[in-house]
């Protein structure tokens, strides 16, 4: 399905290819609810400096970055700024809308022109009124996330930082990766600061489990990627 963005976007630099409809929250919608979707959805532009919404302000919008960069920052209580992530563009930002009365915990900034897709609070719940498998298929997605970051969690519970890390590449694997032959095989990149992320521990430490976990022929690595051999 061509995306308007694309159009709007012509020209623009670093203009990402993901589509609203690419995102987790989205997946397996009807075309026809995926049609409306996508031509109810907002489209904005916002210059270097400018803010797409503060800390403690009412969450009432999400939307995906199609081009630019924004930087995440959150005030401490002496009131300095403190950078926690910048986001790129096929990022989302804003999920926190979905729930009730909740607040922005962060500042966004553009960091550089950046091209917005997304939708306010009142223009969602109206497309799921007029489109309620929308609102189903939402929930299901959430549901399925939930899911996976109970089972993340679960990981996290484990002592050995080898029998961690590989349940979260278990976990990643299964989830997006692609099964082959010679086992499921993860194909896009993690860097052993992700991994450190996901698992809690020190990127030197990661890169022993690593280590560790090749050795033991837990996992093994094929032109860059990342493989999980067929345990049974």
């Amino acid at each position: 399905m061509s995306c308007i963005c694309d159009k709007l976007g012509a020209g623009h630099p670093g203009l990402s290819s993901t589509c609203l409809a690419d995102l987790w929250l989205f997946q397996h919608l009807e075309p026809s609810d995926l049609s409306a979707l996508l031509d109810a959805a907002w489209r904005s532009q916002y210059e270097t400096g400018e803010i797409i919404f503060l800390q403690d302000e009412r969450a009432d919008k999400m939307f995906l970055i199609k081009a630019g960069r924004v930087k995440l920052t959150k005030f401490s209580e002496r009131g300095h700024e403190i950078i926690l992530d910048i986001r790129k563009a096929g990022d989302m930002l804003g999920e926190n809308m979905l729930s009730e009365d909740a607040d922005y915990p962060l500042t966004a900034e553009c960091m550089e022109t950046t091209l917005l897709c997304g939708f306010n609070r009142a223009r969602f719940e109206r497309l799921v009124v007029d489109y309620p498998k929308i609102a189903f298929q939402v929930i299901r997605n959430l549901s399925n996330l939930i899911s996976s970051l109970t089972t993340r969690v679960g990981s996290m519970s484990e002592t050995k930082l080898e029998d961690r890390l590989y349940a979260v590449l278990e976990n990643v694997a299964h989830e997006h990766g692609e099964k082959k032959e010679q086992g499921y095989v993860i194909q896009f990149p993690l860097t052993h600061e992700e991994l450190g992320f996901l698992v809690g521990a020190h990127r030197v430490s990661i890169t022993r489990a690593m280590k560790n976990l090749r050795e033991s022929g837990r996992i093994s690595q094929e032109q860059g990627r990342l493989v999980l051999p067929r345990t049974g």
